[in-house]
């Protein structure tokens, strides 16, 4: 039986990367060496290395003459901590959408003064906050998530401000197009849309460099310059993971590239949420206007039979479904890899779960 993984991450990847990554663990390249033993100082691996960083400014429409990128350790948490440490001087905007961004608040606050903007009403985290009305103070930065993975929502597009912006985009990084150029640092995580789990991809303005906090004292580890200053490879990087990157990236390219990829996520979101909107026994829950194309979140009316439907998409092959223990009810999640075959399985799961057990 065909597993269809909707696992919001560690998620599905090509099988043709799965397979060329597990070929490479016993010999990469017919060198008769592993790529988890090869020297992160050796011409193989810095060819790997200018590759990927290469893919990653090519699918950005960006040039190495204006963005540095560096593939740093400790996840897209840890940059909760390094952007201010590294960019705020006096007062930072963040916009809070939900679990992740609240978390980069609280690290923020370590290092100065942080206005924070979310939604007021009642519905919370479920509806992304009216941005139209922020103005252009002179902030040192404004931050936002471009898509969250807990609740389901996301910005359809880039937030308009005059001030630099910084965006974690761990959950929908190479999803869709959009002007990369409007950032002046974009981070995340790997384990969605880039490759394996391990490595973080920053992509830095080289100009917002400039505004780097002299006067704090700061970590070598946790200074982007001193990364900068070795090539992104001021200690042993993550080996398997930028290689892993390198082959998901290529494929990506492949396929058709961003355009490609924003075309057939749109589709792939429109019918698991056309069949949401018409299926008697589910309701999405996030209002039209703030839906996420990567993280559907949905839930049963009657939530009684939550247990059964697990057991039920269980046994069709449907895995990776059930809600963040925060939030509760159930997720799909829709990453490139995620064909539009199990996006069809899971509209089919949800038809056939109302035949048997509706009214």
């Amino acid at each position: 039986m065909k597993i269809h993984n909707f696992g919001a991450g560690p998620c599905i990847l090509p099988q043709e990367v799965f397979k060329k990554a597990s070929e490479s663990v016993l010999n990469l390249d017919n060198s008769g060496l592993s790529v988890l033993e090869i020297s992160h100082r050796s011409n193989t691996f810095q060819s790997i290395f200018d590759r990927t960083k290469k893919m990653v400014l090519e699918l950005m429409e960006l040039s190495d003459v204006t963005h540095e990128v560096l593939f740093l350790q400790g996840g897209a948490s840890s940059q909760f901590a390094l952007v201010p440490m590294n960019f705020l001087k006096q007062k930072a905007l963040y916009i809070d959408t939900g679990v992740w961004s609240a978390k980069a608040i609280v690290e923020a606050r370590n290092f100065g003064q942080v206005e924070v903007l979310k939604n007021s009403s009642s519905e919370g985290y479920l509806k992304l906050p009216d941005l139209s009305h922020i103005s252009s103070k002179d902030y040192d930065y404004v931050h936002y998530t471009s898509n969250n993975t807990i609740y389901g929502t996301q910005f359809e597009d880039v937030l308009k401000t005059d001030c630099p912006l910084v965006c974690d985009m761990s959950s929908d990084i190479f999803s869709k197009q959009i002007d990369f150029n409007l950032f002046d640092l974009i981070y995340a995580g790997a384990q969605k849309n880039i490759g394996s789990a391990g490595m973080t991809l920053v992509v830095i303005r080289k100009t917002f460099l400039d505004e780097l906090v002299k006067s704090r004292t700061k970590p070598t580890m946790f200074n982007y310059q001193k990364h900068i200053e070795k090539g992104g490879l001021l200690n042993t990087p993550p080996v398997f993971s930028i290689y892993v990157a390198m082959l998901n990236l290529s494929w990506l390219k492949e396929q058709g590239g961003l355009s490609y990829f924003d075309s057939y996520n749109r589709q792939k979101s429109f019918l698991v949420y056309r069949e949401l909107e018409r299926n008697t026994l589910f309701e999405p829950k996030i209002h039209i206007g703030s839906r996420s194309s990567m993280n559907i979140t949905f839930d049963l009316i009657n939530q009684g039979l939550s247990t059964v439907f697990l057991e039920f998409s269980s046994r069709k092959g449907i895995h990776g479904i059930k809600g963040h223990r925060s939030l509760g009810g159930f997720r799909a999640s829709l990453y490139n890899a995620l064909t539009l075959e199990s996006v069809e399985g899971l509209v089919k799961n949800l038809s056939e779960f109302e035949r048997e057990h509706g009214n």
